[in-house]
């Protein structure tokens, strides 16, 4: 069974997390909102965490192993700090940790490398689908065999820094099944469009890409003629997603119950309503439930078992959590939370992004 107190080096990133996301994060998050850009410095600076490079084993460059629970346990103070900068802080992963845990030999010493140096490479995975209904299982993009390699497609919406990154890995239906693609810019057929404009996460750099008879080499199929264990890879996203947006819900329970204590209304303090306080109590039993949810998925994919049902149930009742705090903090704050000087919409925003995102985080 997993444990509840974090182990020594699991505090140290915890710290280390914390401290990031409250110096860099929290201060620029709405600069960046409003400019639709990651602040400059938050690449270089949550790379400094060394969390994908402590993940990768040696021999491919890094100087560790991977851990979902470590991971999910940075990724809530991360987020706290601020949604759309955790998102870039872990946008190595999507490509990087995919090849670690389903990649062949070959991919991964010909990638990983890329990932443990000491400047910060953005990694990229195409995964959701434009329409009403998308279900990861029922990819609507198509991978052929054809002369010896794969021909790849359709088009992705919501594609993390698509135009940023070397490889997108492309998820695609084979023969009916979900399986992944290692994709080069540059190659004839991959095209990647326009900036998306979300409503949230928006100093998180999203793309539509198109793949139009994008012929690739067998070599670039996740895991070789063996392909990828899909379910697994999805599982991590939701986990990932999940540890995120307990993250967002807390900064937004924490905001509001601070507000409240200040904010004084015929002469007492608006956290002295009953009503209030029982709001504020039942937000923080959700957001401690949802964290155990998260834990319990991660430490699932860590040690080998199934977490397709743990994953799932944490990312719907995180995302639930979330939103549901998010709005509470709006409410709190009266006509404050429906403006730009307070955080508190910004944070509304974000979470609503958590019920219809997929594949665009991993641990």
């Amino acid at each position: 069974m997993y444990s509840f107190e974090p182990t020594e080096d699991q505090q140290i990133v915890i710290s280390a997390a914390k401290k990031l996301a409250e110096k860099d994060f929290r201060t620029r998050m709405r600069e960046a909102d409003d400019a639709r850009e990651p602040a400059a410095e938050w690449p270089a600076a949550s790379w400094e965490l060394s969390l994908l490079p402590a993940s990768i084993p040696e021999q491919y460059g890094g100087f560790g192993e991977p851990s979902a629970l470590t991971f999910v346990l940075a990724a809530e103070e991360l987020a706290w700090g601020d949604l759309s900068a955790a998102l870039t802080a872990m946008a190595p992963n999507l490509t990087a940790l995919p090849i670690l845990h389903c990649g062949t030999e070959e991919q991964k010493n010909e990638i990983l490398s890329l990932y443990c140096t000491e400047e910060y490479v953005p990694g990229s995975a195409a995964l959701m689908e434009t329409g009403i209904g998308f279900n990861p299982y029922e990819l609507k993009t198509t991978a052929v065999a054809k002369d010896g390699g794969y021909v790849l497609s359709g088009a992705k919406c919501n594609v993390p820094y698509a135009a940023e990154s070397d490889w997108v890995l492309a998820y695609a239906s084979l023969n009916g099944a979900s399986q992944a693609f290692l994709v080069k810019k540059g190659t004839p057929g991959f095209t990647i469009k326009e900036r998306e404009q979300n409503t949230g996460m928006c100093a998180f750099p999203m793309y539509s890409v198109e793949f139009k008879d994008c012929a690739i080499p067998a070599a670039q199929r996740l895991g070789g003629d063996k392909g990828c264990d899909f379910s697994f890879l999805l599982n991590a996203s939701r986990t990932a997603l999940a540890a995120m947006a307990v993250g967002v819900a807390r900064a937004s329970l924490e905001y509001m119950v601070d507000y409240a204590k200040q904010r004084k209304v015929f002469g007492e303090a608006l956290a002295q309503r009953q009503s209030l306080a029982f709001k504020f109590a039942e937000i923080a039993t959700d957001i401690d439930a949802a964290r155990m949810m998260v834990w319990k998925a991660a430490w699932s994919l860590e040690n080998g078992q199934d977490a397709t049902k743990d994953a799932y149930l944490a990312k719907n009742f995180a995302g639930d959590t979330a939103l549901a705090a998010a709005d509470r903090a709006v409410q709190v704050l009266g006509g404050y939370g429906y403006t730009r000087d307070f955080p508190a919409e910004l944070w509304l925003r974000n979470a609503c992004g958590f019920a219809i995102m997929e594949g665009i985080t991993t641990v």
